[in-house]
């Protein structure tokens, strides 16, 4: 701890990140991902917080976050849980209202997202004060790991697609890890219709729209440690309609 408070106090640059967690059934990944983010936080010195938005998961899943709240504390771990499930552009929604941060990360809580690559992107942020900065599966080092052929080539399929009709500035449009400005993430949410894993896309075509600067981290994508994949035929079928919708209104 105490290396963390000097470190922290080197930073002094007033910034605050805020991490929004929206859960669905993830009761044994969501000890992990925070203890994640608490080491790498603590490590690079910058001042956060993690929210957490779970949707009524049956699972348990805000009782495990009740446990970590009490292991952090009240001022690093926000429960701002919903009755049922609502979808996960609504989560970011729900989630910015209660964030203090003037930075907003979103990310998986299942394990997809590494917490490591958290430093860079605010490094990434600061060099070029970039309004926005995302997760890239598809430059530099980044990659796709766990996945079978099927999902590598929908999620190939649907970027390649999405860039051709799009043609959004970003490597990658499907990702849901980034850094924001506050007020940017704000400006776009107010923007964005879509719901569900089009709502990861829209953010990206709408920032293009708005000509806010976006910047690219190469990530590794690791499919999840436990339980099972949400993305289902209905999840898909409901991407196609998003993207042709973005197509003939942007």
């Amino acid at each position: 701890m105490a290396g963390g408070t000097s470190t922290r106090s080197r930073r002094g640059d007033g910034e605050k990140y805020s991490v929004l967690l929206p859960t669905y059934n993830e009761r044994e990944n969501l000890p992990l991902i925070v203890w994640l983010l608490v080491k790498y936080f603590g490590e690079s010195g910058y001042d956060y917080e993690i929210i957490v938005i779970d949707d009524g998961s049956p699972d348990g899943t805000l009782e495990i976050a009740e446990q970590l709240q009490k292991i952090y504390g009240e001022d690093k771990i926000l429960l701002r849980p919903r009755a049922k499930k609502l979808g996960l552009g609504t989560a970011y929604i729900h989630g910015i209202k209660h964030a203090t941060g003037n930075f907003i990360f979103i990310m998986d809580a299942d394990l997809s997202h590494h917490p490591k690559f958290i430093p860079e992107f605010i490094e990434k942020q600061k060099k070029g004060n970039y309004d926005l900065v995302s997760g890239t599966r598809y430059q530099g080092n980044g990659g796709v790991y766990g996945w079978d052929l099927r999902r590598k080539l929908i999620s190939r399929g649907a970027n390649f697609v999405t860039q051709v009709l799009l043609r959004p500035g970003a490597s990658d449009l499907t990702g849901s890890f980034r850094l924001y400005k506050k007020k940017v993430l704000e400006g776009l949410i107010e923007r964005c219709v879509s719901k569900g894993y089009v709502f990861q896309m829209e953010m990206i075509v709408r920032a293009r729209q708005l000509n806010y600067s976006i910047g690219e981290v190469p990530i590794s994508f690791v499919d999840r440690v436990y339980g099972e994949s949400k993305l289902g035929g209905n999840e898909i079928v409901s991407f196609l309609k998003g993207l042709l919708t973005l197509f003939a209104t942007t």
